[in-house]
């Protein structure tokens, strides 16, 4: 109990400590374009933000989704029978330097870094496929992610993503701030769960599934979505969904151990004869 209580003080101290700073460091934050001060703006109040690459008008887009799908072509496809529970494909591509180049775009990182108020940093990049499913497990129960106090991750699909595909769902967090009772209910089913999940029904006790807000598109569509402040999930699919999912933190974030899988060995890489330039930019990475 003592340790307990404890780790609990050190936590309220951590997180005074890091709001002093994102006070001290807002005099810093970069000046953003209009068109992505409005991104900003929807970011606070619903903790998501769609678009396409089209709108959102970087000029790496076109070669990052070209090498996105030559990445995609490399891989070997599943040839086992549809299992019971088939978790999803992840394969680490944050080496790939069209990739990279559009992940760290400067326009990118100055918007994620008046979101989260702080220096930022980028960890990397999965390419993820997730297959069919008739029942929720996994990610497709409601969660929220942990790296940090405040994520961006970026998700861009690479196939046509319409209900049937199981797109990323979420609630605006305008229906669960602080001020809600639902938020305190939800986040209680959620420690109970042990974190790792709860399902529809669940959720359809506090917030109706009609304010529940699906990112559907077609390819190229990009999602913003702060994934530790906002309950989300990937919904029950017929079909595969193929999307990149881009992670950004404060540098350094609170739990870093969180986030070397977007580098690191846990999931197999695709790379590339990376570029001395790329490879010391991942060097760099802080």
């Amino acid at each position: 109990m003592l340790k307990s209580i404890k780790g609990k003080i050190s936590a309220m101290y951590s997180d005074l400590g890091c709001a002093i700073a994102r006070w001290k460091h807002k005099k810093n934050l970069p000046v953003l374009e209009e068109r992505d001060r409005q991104i900003l703006k929807t970011l606070k109040r619903e903790g998501v933000y769609a678009t396409t690459l089209a709108e959102l008008g970087l000029s790496s887009s076109l070669n990052m989704l070209k090498s996105a799908y030559e990445q995609l072509s490399k891989i070997e496809p599943d040839k086992n029978d549809p299992l019971y529970e088939m978790w999803p494909q992840i394969h680490t591509v944050t080496e790939i330097p069209e990739i990279y180049a559009w992940a760290t775009e400067k326009r990118l990182l100055n918007l994620i870094e008046n979101y989260i108020g702080l220096p930022v940093t980028f960890h990397g990049v999965h390419l993820r496929q997730d297959f069919p499913s008739d029942h929720q497990f996994g990610t497709l129960l409601w969660h929220s992610d942990a790296e940090d106090r405040r994520i961006i991750k970026i998700f861009v699909s690479l196939k046509d993503v319409e209900e049937k595909s199981g797109p990323f769902q979420y609630i605006p967090r305008s229906l669960t701030s602080l001020f809600k009772w639902q938020y305190y209910w939800l986040y209680y089913k959620l420690w109970q769960s042990r974190y790792m999940g709860i399902d529809d029904e669940i959720v359809k006790q506090v917030i109706p599934k009609s304010a529940w807000k699906s990112c559907t598109g077609p390819v190229g569509t990009v999602v913003f979505a702060d994934t530790k402040n906002t309950l989300h999930h990937g919904t029950v699919r017929q079909e595969e969904r193929v999307t990149l999912f881009f992670c950004y933190t404060a540098n350094p974030p609170e739990r870093p151990e969180l986030c070397t899988q977007y580098w690191d060995d846990t999931f197999p890489r695709l790379t590339l004869n990376s570029t001395s330039e790329t490879a010391q930019a991942l060097g760099n990475r802080g």
